[in-house]
């Protein structure tokens, strides 16, 4: 089904306003019709089913974020900067998408939706994030830019062949265990934003933008990456 169209954009764009106020699971066709100014017809038309348009909008989501870290990332590589700047420039663009989109970064780091599962249609969408990390990555790795960890690898890798080819191979050691560290980062990042975006550090935290930096930079040594905290993003 084409979901292109200007209707299915209408129809996305009333879901995604009312998804501010009843939360994703809140979310059913006839209450996008009535909050959009659209007729059940049309939403219907352009999403027969509540999860065609979940899905949809999880992969838009999925897709936007992503795509603000790529371009942080392009802009980074432009001015020459190293893989630490590099690294902060792609996370923070990820922070400032989810402050400025709390709903869709909700429906994807959120609590699941009672009774939808994802079909396999969001995977690729899902994999830019950590796609958009690894790049920076494996330039550090391969500009010499990372620090040998002290702690090596206890066994056998840990990881699918499917988190060895996206990140273009198995590295060498004594960076064997990159992808694995790379995975750590990533989740640090994710629940970093979890806990900033839904509030639970602003008890203990005086300077939100700050912290990330520095979240970051503590997060990035796990992989032998220094990250600069020379300038810090805005206060919030």
């Amino acid at each position: 089904m084409d979901l292109s169209g200007t209707n299915a954009v209408d129809v996305k764009a009333a879901a995604r306003q009312l998804m501010v106020d009843v939360g994703a699971a809140g979310l059913t066709l006839e209450g996008v019709a009535a909050s959009g100014g659209l007729a059940l017809a049309e939403v219907e038309a352009a999403f027969p089913h509540r999860d065609d348009l979940l899905t949809a909008l999880i992969i838009d989501a999925y897709a936007d974020s992503a795509t603000a870290m790529e371009e942080a990332d392009r802009a980074a590589v432009a001015a020459g900067a190293p893989a630490g700047a590099r690294l902060l420039a792609v996370t923070r663009a990820l922070r400032a998408w989810s402050f400025a989109h709390t709903a869709e970064f909700t429906l994807i780091y959120g609590s699941p939706v009672p009774g939808y599962h994802a079909p396999l249609d969001t995977v690729a969408a899902a994999a830019r994030t950590p796609a958009a990390l690894g790049a920076v990555v494996r330039s550090a790795l391969e500009a010499g830019e990372l620090t040998p960890p002290r702690r090596q690898p206890a066994g056998p890798s840990l990881l699918l062949p499917a988190a060895v080819e996206a990140f273009g191979g198995a590295p060498q050691a004594p960076f064997a265990d990159l992808i694995e560290r790379g995975i750590v980062l990533w989740s640090n990042l994710i629940g970093l934003l979890v806990f900033q975006v839904f509030s639970r550090t602003h008890d203990s935290v005086r300077d939100q933008a700050a912290y990330f930096d520095y979240a970051i930079a503590v997060a990035a040594e796990a992989i032998g990456l220094d990250v600069p905290l020379d300038q810090h993003s805005p206060t919030d």
